[in-house]
């Protein structure tokens, strides 16, 4: 059976604008992900990785170009339609965790189902089955001051996976942590990826990538390598 392809990028190109004066950051990139592969994404200040990311996620929308989520084409749905994509299609994991400071850590995590109209009751257990997936149940009635950085990060990648999503993205999410906090974050990545989702990681760090199975490089606003480090098995 054919492994499924929930990424498809044809030729993107994306400038930002100065007056009249284009600004070139992609340049026209292609690639595909398969479901249930976990890659990295890697480059210099400036070669674009930020800007494919925030594609990636729906955030922002190529200059030119074909984007495919899942079958979808969204490289140019309205702002609306991106937003219905984002709660349902995509879980993100930041650096900055993007915590609510008077939430709990349940009821942070439990955040995206209030977006969705789910009733509180539902919303609460779903929060407690997936604190149990980051090992975090009994500090689910903490809030964010009460929690060290790595608990932080585990909350946040609890309400990435709050909706099960088809994609979890994560930017630089080892950014604020010690190497020790680091080391048991990307554990959790790992396990997620093994449980079958797909994972698309960006940092700098060269350790960090390696835990992906599969490294594009960007540079200038183009790919310049993409490297399978050993052979994965991927979902149908």
């Amino acid at each position: 059976m054919t492994p499924t392809r929930i990424i498809h990028l044809e030729n993107i190109h994306k400038s930002y604008y100065m007056g009249k004066q284009a600004l070139p950051v992609l340049k026209g990139v292609s690639l595909d992900i398969l479901k249930n592969e976990y890659v990295a994404l890697m480059g210099p200040s400036g070669s674009g990785k930020s800007t494919l990311m925030n594609i990636l996620g729906c955030l922002d929308t190529p200059t030119s170009g074909v984007y495919v989520l899942n079958n979808q084409d969204v490289s140019e749905m309205s702002d609306d339609s991106l937003a219905d994509v984002r709660n349902v299609e995509i879980g993100f994991v930041f650096q900055q965790f993007n915590l609510m400071p008077r939430l709990t850590a349940a009821e942070n995590v439990a955040l995206p189902l209030v977006y969705a109209g789910v009733p509180r009751k539902q919303r609460m257990q779903r929060a407690m089955d997936v604190l149990e997936k980051v090992s975090l149940t009994d500090r689910s009635h903490h809030k964010p001051n009460e929690l060290s950085g790595g608990q932080c990060q585990r909350v946040a990648i609890a309400r990435a996976l709050i909706n099960n999503p088809s994609l979890i993205l994560a930017d630089e999410p080892t950014g604020n942590l010690d190497t020790k906090t680091s080391i048991e974050i990307m554990d959790i990545f790992s396990s997620i990826q093994a449980a079958g989702n797909t994972v698309v990681l960006v940092t700098h760090e060269e350790d960090i990538a390696n835990y992906a199975h599969r490294i594009v490089r960007l540079r200038d606003g183009e790919i310049e390598s993409d490297r399978r480090r050993h052979a994965q098995a991927v979902m149908p």
